[in-house]
């Protein structure tokens, strides 16, 4: 009991220790329990959960307890479950009697609320009763009240499932003008191709397109036409961005490799430049075969025939389509590829219907856009069963690579998958070759070789970063600071080794390869040495 005891305290003091962060939350309750903690309670559940501690102050960036007795926290328990169940305070009661806890330490009480986060069926978690004005979320600097846009799609996912987004059908669209029959012919031969007797190959175009779901009758209003997952995936980009359909619409592939160029942005760029057709089928196509060109191609026999595809194909292949049939089509931003030489990185407009928990035990198939899906899974390019994140994950741990990330960036929302291309990750010990354990067959050190230990030059560059990132600052800033061009070298020279060394910070440490990154000195730091 003791150590249990000792666990938790050690564990309230690493929390305060660290300070506020975008899942935790301090809140001072000398005058009771503050208006405050009802919008964090709100951010919380609206986010990816986190955890409010009740009962201590912050000044001058440092935490110190309010010194609450218990007969005062007991009431603040109390007053907290009341509100909880109180759909005029809070529109849904989210934490269970485990999850709300008080806690001694140093001679004062505080409550240590858990508050996880809503499904998305329970989305927006709202106060006051009044769902516009009073619905909160998190970010790195704290909580945020959502706009009514905001809002409203969250009312939206809630009802994808009844209502999916890629269902809508869309007055006025037409098979001759605005299907794009080279895509549909495409698509259609590779269907005969891997099912050769499948009953839909002979039937008519549009046959089978009301087949795929391309195209719909709603029965109860007898309203017909082309939906939009028909339009997206097989229809003419000028038909895609009309303002009957999506005018916001716009795919985004980008590589940059092979270059140390801080002038080249990208290497190579496939959008919406009128040199094609640019709907989802299209893009899915140009985009898989360029994703797959960083990927080891081992030489493997099935059945006498040579299989050019492994397991990180699968990945590659799920983690693209993911991003397609996800996409929150009503939000703010578009889908993003990206490809550079030390990652791969889908991103898809929207919040994750799911938590990140969720989304790596799959077993639970939520999609935004399920018809988007059902077309990919015709061509055996998708899963319904929830075990597309395990084709992502294996298929990386196939090659002894970094396991795969996701996170959520909000105000534009998008959801971010991170493949890391190699194993990035070298052990610390690495086991010696007969050769290394022989000194006298060393062979001689280069002149390259023997400047392992940092120059003058390199601890004076690194003072200079630490000057420079009194406030945070991007890395493209932090190297014409410099005056380095080497995006490469200085990660590996300058700010991962000062990360390690616990010089630097990331303001987005869960996220390494966000594209919103920057870098601070570390808070310990007095002076740059």
């Amino acid at each position: 009991m003791e150590k249990n005891l000792t666990d938790t305290k050690d564990t309230i003091r690493e929390l305060i220790g660290k300070g506020e962060t975008s899942e935790v939350e301090f809140k001072s309750a000398h005058g009771g329990l503050p208006g405050s903690f009802w919008e964090s309670y709100s951010a919380f559940a609206n986010t990816n959960g986190g955890t409010i501690v009740l009962g201590v102050v912050e000044k001058n960036n440092r935490f110190f307890f309010d010194g609450l007795t218990e007969e005062t926290i007991v009431r603040y328990k109390k007053n907290f479950w009341d509100c909880a169940h109180n759909k005029e305070k809070v529109s849904v009661c989210l934490p269970h009697e485990s999850d709300v806890r008080i806690e001694q330490i140093d001679g004062s009480y505080i409550l240590i609320c858990e508050i996880p986060r809503a499904s998305y069926e329970l989305r927006p978690v709202y106060i006051n009763n009044n769902p516009l004005g009073n619905t909160y979320r998190r970010n790195h600097e704290g909580d945020y009240v959502c706009t009514d846009v905001e809002v409203r799609r969250m009312f939206a996912d809630a009802e994808h499932d009844r209502h999916p987004q890629d269902g809508r059908i869309l007055v006025g669209y037409n098979f001759e003008r605005d299907i794009d029959i080279e895509t549909l012919h495409q698509y259609r031969q590779t269907l005969a191709s891997l099912q050769p007797t499948h009953p839909w190959t002979g039937i008519s175009d549009m046959d089978f397109l009301k087949k795929v779901g391309a195209y719909a009758t709603e029965y109860e209003t007898g309203k017909e036409g082309f939906t939009l997952a028909g339009i997206l995936m097989f229809g003419k980009y000028d038909s895609i961005i009309n303002n009957s359909g999506v005018p916001t619409y716009f795919v985004d592939y980008r590589e940059c490799i092979a270059t140390d160029d801080p002038n080249i942005r990208w290497t190579h760029r496939i959008y919406p430049d009128g040199m094609w057709e640019a709907n989802l089928y299209q893009f899915y196509m140009r985009v898989y075969n360029r994703l797959i060109q960083p990927l080891p191609r081992p030489f493997m026999m099935k059945d006498g025939i040579r299989q050019e595809e492994t397991p990180a194909h699968d990945a590659v292949r799920e983690a693209l389509i993911n991003c397609i049939v996800h996409q929150d089509i009503n939000a703010q931003g578009h889908i993003i590829v990206e490809r550079t030489d030390d990652s791969l990185v889908f991103m898809n407009q929207g919040i994750m219907l799911v938590s990140r928990q969720q989304y790596f035990e799959g077993g639970r198939s939520i999609c935004r856009n399920p018809i988007l899906q059902k077309m990919f899974m015709m061509l055996g390019r998708a899963e319904k069963a929830g075990s597309g994140v395990d084709k992502i994950v294996s298929g990386w741990k196939s090659l002894g690579w970094p396991l795969p990330t996701v996170a959520e960036e909000t105000r534009p929302d998008y959801v971010v998958l991170t493949l890391r291309l190699g194993k990035q990750d070298s052990p610390k010990h690495p086991k010696k070759t007969s050769q290394e354990n022989n000194p006298r067959k060393q062979p001689k050190k280069t002149t390259q070789e023997k400047g392992t230990r940092p120059s003058r030059g390199q601890e004076q560059k690194k003072a200079k970063i630490l000057r420079f990132c009194t406030e945070p600052k991007p890395l493209l800033d932090i190297m014409q600071h410099l005056g380095l061009k080497a995006r490469k070298n200085v990660m590996n020279v300058y700010i991962t080794p000062m990360i390690e060394a616990g010089l630097l910070e990331m303001t987005e440490p869960d996220n390494p390869t966000s594209r919103n990154q920057m870098y601070v000195a570390a808070k310990n730091i007095e002076k740059a040495k």
